[in-house]
């Protein structure tokens, strides 16, 4: 693992008191991300959501755990199972900044959430649409989902835009300069 200074997050929290539904928990999932931000991960932030209630919120620890699958999503799900006692999630919402990649994706429907709400689409991993599959109507598999995209998608493209940005100009140490990383094209999904 290089070791990196973390530049700071230039963003700042969201309320969610000040905002309802799908946009409040949203907001929970945004502040999730600057989280991740802070500990010089990719910032996505999850958080599951059943009944109305908030059972867990989650931010990508790839880097921190030394885990490829340690996405917000996977971990929120992890709990969330934990939590319940069960696999199944049925009834819950997961709500993530980022469109959820395959893996992501692939765990909702294993886990049977009711709904995936994501800020802003992935036209390169996304699989709820953003780079042309969905993997939450697959006619084959047991369980489908609904799928929501573009929830604050304004307040949470910045955040990955900027984050990457940094990292393609060498701004911070240890990641060489120009040095590519994906995610920088994030466009909502139309609902």
């Amino acid at each position: 693992m290089l070791a990196a200074m973390v530049l700071p997050c230039p963003f700042s929290p969201l309320s969610p008191a000040v905002m309802g539904g799908d946009d409040g928990f949203m907001c929970l999932a945004y502040n999730e991300s600057l989280l991740a931000w802070k500990e010089d991960e990719v910032p996505v932030g999850a958080v599951l959501v059943l009944d109305g209630k908030v059972l867990i919120c989650e931010h990508n620890r790839v880097r921190q755990n030394g885990d490829p699958s340690a996405h917000g999503e996977m971990l929120a799900l992890r709990s969330a199972a934990k939590l319940l006692g069960d696999w199944r999630l049925c009834g819950c919402t997961l709500y993530t900044t980022k469109e959820p990649c395959p893996m992501c994706s692939g765990a909702c429907a294993m886990a049977r959430v009711a709904r995936v709400v994501f800020g802003v689409a992935d036209p390169l991993m996304g699989c709820l649409g953003g780079c042309g599959h969905d993997l939450s109507q697959v006619a084959t598999f047991y369980h489908r989902f609904t799928a929501k995209g573009g929830v604050l998608a304004n307040e949470i493209r910045p955040v990955l835009r900027t984050f990457f940005q940094q990292r393609r100009n060498g701004s911070i140490k240890g990641v060489a300069k120009n040095q590519t990383f994906p995610l920088t094209n994030f466009h909502p999904r139309p609902n």
